[in-house]
């Protein structure tokens, strides 16, 4: 089952996906953790998180590329994962081959975020198999409407392209507004 959490910045939905998964009971929980950490700010960010799931019984994996190098090897079938988050790990794979985006024709730039996408996509697949739960955190940008550059457009409609196909996926779609997770779609929306 894919449960897929978004919300804005300090929304809270974090501290909601990890309470998702240790609700479900399975034995085995996952985090994997995608911020690549360039400096202060996102050291604090990660320590900040690493504070709040301790001693709830996380393995943490650092994974910030390349989903399916996660190194998972329990039962699927007691195996909870918790991808945090979507927006950094869609950044990572779209700005990891440190291209000059400015420079870049259009159908270069388009090129290089339909091989994100995929990569990312497939990533997605592969930890499904993992596991009997799959929260997957993301954000929403670009909802300010913005002018941005080249690179930041590209990363925009990359993220909103897979927070779709995710959500086309998942079993139950879930946007946490201060602190409070709205169901978007799933089994209390729908009546099933």
């Amino acid at each position: 089952m894919i449960l897929l959490i978004t919300g804005g910045s300090g929304s809270g939905k974090s501290e909601y996906a990890e309470r998702r998964v240790q609700e479900s009971g399975l034995p085995v929980c996952y985090y994997l953790a995608t911020m690549e950490v360039w400096g202060q700010e996102e050291q604090k960010k990660v320590e900040r998180h690493r504070r709040l799931r301790s001693g709830k019984g996380f393995r943490t994996l650092e994974i910030p590329r390349h989903l399916e190098q996660a190194k998972i090897g329990t039962e699927p079938s007691r195996t909870a994962i918790l991808l945090e988050c979507m927006t950094n790990l869609a950044a990572n794979e779209l700005f990891g081959s440190e291209q000059d985006w400015e420079k870049m024709s259009k159908p270069q730039q388009k090129q290089l975020r339909l091989e994100a996408e995929e990569r990312i996509m497939e990533g997605i697949r592969f930890l499904e198999r993992q596991c009997a739960l799959l929260v997957i955190v993301t954000g929403q940008v670009g909802q300010d409407g913005g002018d941005y550059d080249a690179g930041t457009r590209s990363y925009i409609r990359l993220l909103g392209e897979i927070n779709c196909r995710i959500a086309a996926m998942a079993e139950e779609t879930v946007e946490v507004v201060v602190g409070i997770p709205c169901i978007l779609s799933g089994k209390e929306v729908d009546g099933t």
